[in-house]
């Protein structure tokens, strides 16, 4: 953007003061106007971007001053006060001059296609031509000319009408003898001081107001009066601009106007046009408008702005403002304001500013007698060049990598630089090392100098967990260099590296070289030896890694056993690895017997009973028949070490030598577990004399008994008991179910004193009541359950029963039925569904007139009787 050009992104009343400091020389800079709310607002992006035409265009100007302007998609032409035309391109380079007339050139008018020009001056003259063909308009009028406009498709040949405009406005028309018609649309309203034709419709702007006319239906649809008539006419001429085939802006003073053009009702017609005009939108502005131009659905309006001095009483004229609004129903809102430092724009009057607009393309032009400005809309290129110069660095990098492919000016990777170089001049090397990752993507060149210059500034640990690791790698050296760092001051982190980068990214043997000479000098440092033991294992050195593992107990030796397999390595570290956690290594071991036989690991454990004690009762626990060969040996570990899991072992152990178990048991005193054995080998007497002696515990003694379920035992017991009264109340409080307590009762002594022996007899009474209320309840439900179940019987039975052909006598085992059903027959069907011929069964029983089944009664299986005799 060129630096001419100022944006305003503070009030006007700034720019204002910032105008008089440089007008008003001497003077003390107000206090008011303080920066303040100049960088509040700046913040503000500009709408639009501005540039000087240039080239051709300076050349003209320092000589001429521009009087109109009319532009095209293809080229612009300029109109001069000296009566010349010039035809430029885009760029401002002049490609055709004409000398029209030797006093000022009012307006210039192009068709769509720009193949023909319409132009009038000050003097009368008009000239309509073609710019590729000698056909041509040339007319002298007695007065001046101050608007022509070609119909927008003058080159057809049914189109060939333009319109002047001077104290009336006329329409030429070429008839088909190639003759121009002339018809006066209007006069006797003063001066035309501006036309624009859009389609069939034609608009002009006379000194007392706007008029519409439809060429097609050659109708004056409307008539939009002025409003400030104090204005002469003449300084502040009236603005038109259409913004498509039907909507008319209209600018005039202070006043803006938008004007919608509609079909009308046909059944409201009657005299009227076919069309009449709406306003949509009517506003007031702060300022004079010069020109307008439609932007999508906002307004550009240029202004004449004129401003009264603090000190001197006279106006004076400022820069002109060209701003975007957005017009609403009977007001608008201001989107953007810029002043403009046009040339000589102190000398400038309202009617010496237009604005021209090509319709394609958002271009802008402010034409000034000695100053061409074009306005641009800001595309990505000016955003991001506003965000940089902003410093947000963030939001231009968003930007360009949204807008990557249409952006032309900028470079996403070059932005992403900056950016960097931002956050490491603020001393914000994370975020800086973080962006590194997305901005410098698969520069290796890039990447490599990015970490020479941290390791510049002494950050290269903010940029090492960045760092590329996959398929796209730097060059070793690099991340050697920056493990070293790391070796020097920071242990953990160095360690971290290690575990998160392949070994692939650096020379595992420098490594491994440069941590065993930091042990030398600290030989204990857990981190280092943990590390190195890392280093060795991706190193495929396992042995010297599970050595330093077992050393330090670290919690991956089993992880590194199983993952490399190195069971043929820890043959004879067992016991190592049971201290450091017998758990684990028992799962461990049992796990993989198919790669550490139990025979060598109980081998290995014989000097340490305790361990070996607890891999044999894993394995016990898991399977009761894989270590049978250690269960001799597993007694006198578990009476050592685990002695509530003794009696367990002896109950479920098949394989254990009782002999054995009951002499160990024995020596050490063991009686529940010596009951046990004796009890098992068929000894139950001198395992009952055993708890009744040596533990005196009543009531194990009776559920030994109980269990046991010997009357001869239970007679031991009794006997035992009968001289000790607590023993005696154990006894009627349990036996009552397995032994007749009469029996006791008949042997205890007569007078001895029995501890709760009434509690015990009501409870025996009452155990008694209980078994006789049981047997009642039993009774009833087997009752109950029968006569159910003989019902269900008798509905089965009573069924009916099908008799057909293949049904045969049980007796002849003939069929049943005859062949020839006109035949007399008997058949006789029994409830248990035999059948038979009423001769063939026997004579009847004992009881007379009731037959049973032979084969039933054969069977032992109850008399069925005859449910059913069929006969014919």
């Amino acid at each position: 953007m060129k630096n001419w050009a100022r944006k305003l992104q503070v009030s006007y009343t700034s720019k204002l003061n910032a105008l008089r400091k440089t007008e008003l020389a001497g003077r003390k800079p107000s206090e008011e106007s303080t920066d303040d709310s100049e960088e509040e607002e700046s913040e503000e992006e500009p709408k639009l971007k501005y540039e000087r035409l240039a080239n051709g265009v300076t050349e003209i100007l320092q000589k001429d001053a521009a009087s109109c302007m009319t532009v095209h998609d293809k080229f612009l032409a300029l109109g001069t006060h000296f009566g010349k035309v010039f035809l430029l391109d885009v760029q401002g380079n002049v490609t055709q001059k004409y000398d029209i007339s030797p006093v000022k050139i009012n307006q210039i008018s192009l068709d769509e296609f720009g193949e023909h020009v319409g132009i009038c001056s000050e003097d009368g003259k008009v000239q309509v031509f073609g710019l590729y063909t000698r056909e041509g308009f040339h007319e002298n009028f007695d007065c001046p000319i101050k608007v022509v406009a070609l119909h927008p498709q003058f080159g057809r040949s049914n189109s060939k009408q333009f319109v002047t405009g001077g104290n009336k406005l006329q329409l030429y028309e070429r008839n088909w003898l190639n003759r121009w018609k002339t018809v006066v649309l209007h006069e006797g309203e003063g001066t035309i001081t501006n036309v624009k034709w859009r389609a069939n419709l034609i608009a002009w702007a006379n000194n007392v107001g706007v008029k519409i006319y439809d060429i097609s239906t050659k109708q004056r649809i409307t008539n939009v009066v002025r409003d400030n008539v104090s204005l002469r006419p003449d300084m502040y001429p009236c603005s038109l601009c259409w913004k498509d085939n039907s909507t008319l802006i209209i600018g005039w003073g202070k006043s803006v106007k938008i004007c919608t053009v509609k079909e009308r009702d046909p059944m409201e017609m009657r005299d009227l046009p076919s069309r009449y005009v709406e306003i949509t939108s009517a506003f007031d502005t702060e300022f004079y408008i010069s020109g307008l131009a439609p932007l999508a659905d906002q307004l550009v309006t240029l202004y004449y702005v004129k401003e009264n001095s603090d000190q001197m009483e006279e106006e004076f004229r400022a820069r002109p403002r060209l701003d975007i609004i957005q017009s609403l129903p009977e007001s608008c809102e201001e989107i953007s304001s810029d002043a403009l430092t046009v040339r000589h724009f102190q000398e400038n009057e309202c009617r010496d500013y237009r604005l021209e607009h090509a319709e394609g393309e958002s271009l802008f032009y402010i034409i000034s007698p000695k100053d061409i400005v074009v306005a641009k809309e800001r595309d990505q290129d000016d955003h991001i060049d506003w965000l940089l110069d902003k410093k947000k660095y963030e939001e231009a990098l968003m930007a360009a990598e949204i807008s990557s492919k249409n952006i032309k000016r900028h470079d996403v990777q070059k932005i992403g630089m900056a950016y960097i170089n931002h956050l490491v001049e603020r001393g914000d090397y994370d975020t800086a090392a973080r962006k590194c990752q997305k901005v410098l993507g698969k520069n290796m060149e890039l990447w490599e100098n990015e970490v020479y210059r941290f390791k510049t500034i002494g950050q290269l640990k903010a940029i090492s967990q960045y760092l590329p690791r996959g398929d796209l790698r730097l060059r070793p050296a690099i991340y050697e260099m920056i493990l070293h760092e790391f070796l020097k001051s920071d242990f953990e982190g160095f360690s971290m590296l290690i575990r998160e980068w392949p070994g692939e990214l650096y020379n595992n043997m420098t490594i491994v070289q440069a941590v065993t000479d930091h042990l030398k000098k600290d030989p204990t440092n857990r981190t280092l030896l943990t590390t190195l033991a890392e280093l060795y294992t991706y190193d495929q050195r396992y042995d010297k890694a599970l050595e330093i593992y077992l050393r330090l107990r670290h919690k991956d030796v089993y992880q590194l056993i199983h993952k490399h397999n190195l069971f043929s390595s820890i043959e004879d570290k067992i016991v190592l690895l049971m201290d450091f956690d017998k758990e684990k290594a028992v799962d461990m071991l049992l796990d993989n017997e198919d790669k550490i036989s139990t025979d060598r690991v109980v081998e290995e454990l014989k000097d340490r009973p305790e361990l070996l004690h607890i891999y044999l009762h894993k394995l016990f626990k898991r399977d009761h028949h894989k270590g049978q060969r250690f269960h001799e040996r597993q007694i006198s570990l578990y009476a050592e070490y685990d002695r509530p899991n003794l009696l367990p072992f002896l109950r479920d152990s098949t394989h254990c030598p009782l002999e054995k178990a009951l002499e160990i048991c024995q020596q050490r005193n063991f009686v529940e577990e010596t009951v046990f054995l004796l009890s098992r080998m068929g000894n139950c007497r001198r395992a009952l004399q055993m708890i009744m002696e040596e533990l005196g515990d009543v009531d194990k003694a009776i559920e030994f008994a109980k269990e046991q379920d010997d009357a001869e035992l239970w007679e031991d017991l009794i006997s035992y008991s009968i001289d000790k009264p607590p023993f005696i109340t154990g006894l009627l409080n349990n036996i009552g179910t397995h032994v007749d307590p009469i029996l006791l009762i008949h042997r205890i002594k007569e007078g001895m004193e029995i501890p709760n022996l009434r509690d015990s007899l009501v409870k025996i009474l009452q155990d008694y009541n209980l078994q006789i209320l049981l047997r009642e309840g039993c009774k009833k439900i087997l009752v109950s359950d029968s006569l159910s179940l003989l019902k269900k019987m008798h509905r089965t039975q009573m069924r009916g029963v099908r008799v057909d052909e293949e049904n045969i006598c049980e007796s002849c085992h003939a069929p049943v039925l005859p062949s020839d059903t006109a035949k007399l027959f008997s058949v006789v069907v029994f409830n248990c569904r035999h059948m038979f011929h009423k001769e063939c069964l026997p004579s009847p029983g004992t009881i007379p007139g009731v037959q049973f089944c032979n084969i039933c009664s054969a069977k032992r299986r109850g008399p069925g009787s005859g449910i059913l005799e069929m006969k014919k």
